[in-house]
């Protein structure tokens, strides 16, 4: 049986290891311009290039390399089609609110089509149907109910009982016009361009802190160095900076996963996604001239699994029931953030900072959500009315039933994995760690994590989360430390993979 890479790679991401990617400064200095963005991914690179058409002068800010974040990392479908959504969007929040949102996000998938149509981009884009179906009478019922809402809403789908899956369904909903394509070459791209116009772009260049006076607003670096700006963004996916926003309070991260396969069968075109659970979703790209299958699902939140190799496992054993395997090669994972209402925050961070910006919790569709904050944001600043600032505002209001639920839900679980994680660290010994092994073990009587790398040498390290002081957790299956509370990521040197932790763990054996 063809099995699945032990080491995980990203499709989109090998694309730009392959090549040779143009290599960008670090900000070694203080400088002013009128926007500054801070993270470079689908948000923050969509911001810049439009504020920059606008004539506006931007400096984009990325604390890693370019093009190695959450956007190179997804399944990369440009859909406004968001699994079964509408329905549940119009009984919580009504139809209004379900028809802006439909609109906020077509907005952002026609302007994608639009950037690589007028741009001439090369990024394998192509326009496809997406389909959201159901194999169980339970979810067959949901699926009536979520075309339903499409025919209130006047969106252009359509109801199916069959499909061309290896597989049998019960019933399907489609959401003509939306597209895929490779995001990483669109962004590569979209560099060029925004430096053409003036902009100026910054790789390796971490911000640790957002100041504020007289003068303006200023990123301060991680080298003690400010970018300073009329307004800034934060579109570092999980908002580092929190102040009076409780952004920590109103996110909750999660972890899917994602395999690709080479397959003997033809793939057809169409973008899937499965009602039922665990989720599965597909979709293919171009593989040496192939169709190369992508299989995704297995959501759950981060830090808080016992195998992570597990997830993967079930993806290939789903592929492997339906397909004819010839490869595999390719197997990744992403981090998503998910709202209390479902709905993102794209605006003003807080009533109090009104040039301070942001934009978090795409719940798995940052392409699309993604395209449309670029749009709401750029408008917002530049003076311009955004038809969807209220609905996506960071400082809406959230106490209906089911957001006040889900925040008490939600902070519950982090108060019970805080105190889990001091009390219950699951220990092995030290001398029992494999190479390329983790875990939690006492070192020098003190709890501590450790990582036995393959020539044998040992990190140790402080397995208090720098950002709020949770213990994270062994990631067996991606070799990191995660931290169960808010989400932060760690290598097995304890530098930050994702935030909003910007400090790396402490060394205890240097």
């Amino acid at each position: 049986m063809t099995k699945i890479p032990t080491e995980s790679k990203s499709y989109w991401t090998d694309y730009i290891d392959r090549k040779e990617s143009p290599v960008y400064q670090q900000a070694v200095k203080d400088e002013e311009t009128e926007i500054v963005i801070i993270g470079a991914g689908i948000v923050g690179v969509l911001s810049a290039y439009e504020l920059a058409k606008r004539g506006r002068k931007v400096i984009l800010l990325e604390a890693d390399r370019i093009l190695y974040g959450t956007t190179g990392h997804t399944t990369a479908k440009i859909s406004a089609q968001h699994g079964l959504f509408y329905d549940e969007l119009i009984k919580k929040h009504g139809e209004e609110t379900a028809r802006l949102y439909y609109q906020a996000n077509m907005d952002g998938v026609n302007y994608l089509k639009n950037i690589v149509h007028t741009e001439d981009i090369a990024c394998d884009f192509s326009e496809q149907t997406a389909y959201t179906y159901a194999t169980t009478d339970e979810y067959a019922d949901k699926i009536k109910a979520e075309f339903k809402a499409y025919e209130k809403l006047g969106i252009d789908g359509a109801f199916h009982t069959e499909l061309p899956l290896p597989f049998p369904i019960k019933s399907a909903v489609s959401m003509n016009g939306q597209a895929q394509f490779h995001p990483l070459k669109l962004l590569s791209n979209l560099f060029v361009s925004f430096e053409q116009m003036g902009g100026i772009i910054y790789e390796r260049s971490p911000v640790k802190d957002i100041k504020e006076d007289d003068s303006g607003h200023h990123a301060v670096l991680e080298n003690g160095h400010q970018i300073s700006g009329k307004a800034i963004i934060i579109a570092t996916h999980y908002p580092f900076y929190d102040m009076k926003g409780l952004y920590f309070s109103r996110l909750h991260p999660l972890r899917s996963y994602i395999i690709a396969a080479a397959t003997e069968e033809n793939i057809p075109d169409g973008m899937y996604i499965s009602a039922d659970k665990p989720t599965r979703s597909l979709r293919y790209t171009d593989y040496n001239g192939q169709k190369l299958l992508l299989i995704g699902g297995e959501s759950h939140k981060t830090g808080q699994s016992e195998d992570e190799q597990a997830y993967f496992t079930a993806l290939q054993d789903f592929t492997d029931n339906y397909y004819t395997v010839k490869e595999y090669p390719y197997r990744w994972s992403a981090q998503d953030l998910v709202t209390l209402d479902k709905i993102p925050y794209i605006g003003a961070y807080s009533d109090s900072k009104n040039h301070l910006y942001v934009a978090t919790g795409f719940a798995k569709w940052g392409m699309s959500n993604g395209a449309a904050a670029a749009l709401i944001l750029s408008d917002l600043i530049t003076g311009k009315e955004n038809p969807y600032a209220d609905l996506f505002s960071p400082s809406r209001s959230e106490t209906n039933l089911a957001s006040v639920s889900t925040f008490i839900k939600e902070n519950s679980n982090v108060a019970k994995e805080l105190i889990k994680g001091k009390i219950n660290p699951n220990e092995v010994d030290l001398d029992e760690l494999k190479p390329e092994e983790g875990g939690h073990v006492k070192f020098k009587g003190k709890k501590a994590g450790a990582y036995r790398d393959k020539d044998g040498n040992l990190c140790i390290l402080d397995t208090t989360c720098t950002h709020l002081g949770c213990e994270v957790r062994w990631n067996s299956g991606e070799r990191s430390w995660d931290c169960p509370c808010h989400g932060s990521r760690f290598d097995t040197n304890g530098e930050v993979i994702e935030g909003p932790a910007v400090s790396p763990l402490k060394k205890l054996n240097e």
